[in-house]
């Protein structure tokens, strides 16, 4: 007879696996890796990724009914980037034997100005996210949550990406404008985005 104490799910399954002719008792001791701070702190930022992506679904349809299909597309995507974010997180703190809790989120914009617009606030936003991340860093590290911090590493690598992207399109919204053609052409490089080109 084995008996195994306080180990992931994965792992009991796989040592479930390999020991069939064995008994094997599991007893799960409750321990949580994550401190309670830090797990409401995640928690928060699970459902902050959430509204992200509603967010930029309701911008992506917005675009949609404008016509402006490349930015509709792009915005679709993103979206779907911010619910791998949040599904990241989710799936860290439940890893860690903890709960990761899903709270209803606040309804988004859904009208805006122009394009030029859309792109400010999702910048804007993206900002926001940053400081939010930046938060999570430094509170890890103050209560030494050494697993955490090295966890959101990735998410810090991430905003400093999605600012540069959205400050790029901003950049290319004020070169070419949305004079004539312009707003055609706008929508034209952010959809092009889409493809990688």
């Amino acid at each position: 007879m084995i008996i195994i104490i306080g180990i992931k799910y994965k792992l009991r399954m796989i040592l479930l696996e390999c020991h069939k002719s064995f008994m094997i008792i599991i007893i799960n001791t409750g321990i949580r890796m994550l401190k309670k701070e830090v797990l409401d702190l995640l928690n928060k930022q699970v459902n902050l990724e959430n509204y992200s992506s509603n967010l930029y679904l309701a911008m992506s349809s917005w675009c949609n009914a404008q016509g402006l299909e490349g930015s509709a597309s792009f915005l679709a995507k993103h979206s779907q980037e911010e619910l791998q974010h949040m599904h990241k997180l989710f799936n860290y703190i439940n890893e860690t034997g903890s709960q990761s809790l899903i709270h209803s989120v606040d309804a988004p914009e859904n009208i805006f100005k122009d394009i030029k617009e859309v792109f400010k606030l999702t910048f804007q936003h993206e900002q926001h996210i940053t400081n939010k991340i930046n938060e999570l860093v430094d509170f890890t590290l103050e209560k030494k949550d050494y697993a955490t911090f090295n966890f959101l590493q990735w998410y810090v690598s991430e905003q400093h990406e999605e600012e540069a992207l959205f400050k790029s399109i901003l950049d290319k919204i004020e070169i070419i404008g949305l004079d004539g053609r312009g707003l055609h052409l706008v929508d034209k490089e952010i959809g092009k985005l889409v493809q990688g080109k």
